[in-house]
């Protein structure tokens, strides 16, 4: 192989490697952004008769978040909490009414509903679970 031929080879082959690092470093920023970035989410319960709530309350792991349990709560309940990462939100109303108990839960970033869900009946257990924002266009 000629000088010439070399040193092109060798131009080319540097430009893949810092064009591979810079895209290996753009995947690593996210990444990071993904893990270390936090959000704030607003959880809301109506009904009657609720008996417990429990929600995700920012601790633990990203895919096993702490939960928190609220016993026979005040309605309408509301909580803000502060997650991080990928961590989901998530709140989970229970209820036991023999009369029929009916329950609304919802989930609220920056304003927009991530999740709302209604139950109701004799045992109503249901909830709301929102995936995290951090790195969406939302």
């Amino acid at each position: 192989m000629n000088r010439f031929a070399r040193s092109v080879c060798g131009a080319v082959a540097a430009a893949g490697l810092a064009l591979g690092a810079t895209a290996c470093s753009e995947a690593v920023d996210t990444v990071d952004k993904a893990v270390n970035d936090t959000y704030e989410v607003t959880y809301e319960v109506t009904g009657g008769n609720v008996d417990s709530i429990s929600y995700h309350d920012g601790g633990g792991k990203a895919l096993e978040p702490s939960v928190t349990t609220v016993d026979k709560p005040e309605l309408p309940w509301t909580k803000t909490v502060t997650l991080r990462g990928i961590m989901p939100s998530g709140v989970i109303p229970a209820a036991a009414d023999l009369t029929g108990a009916k329950v609304t839960c919802k989930i609220t970033y920056k304003g927009k509903v991530l999740a709302e869900e209604s139950g109701e009946g004799l045992m109503t257990a249901g909830g709301c679970i929102g995936e995290s924002p951090v790195g969406s266009e939302q």
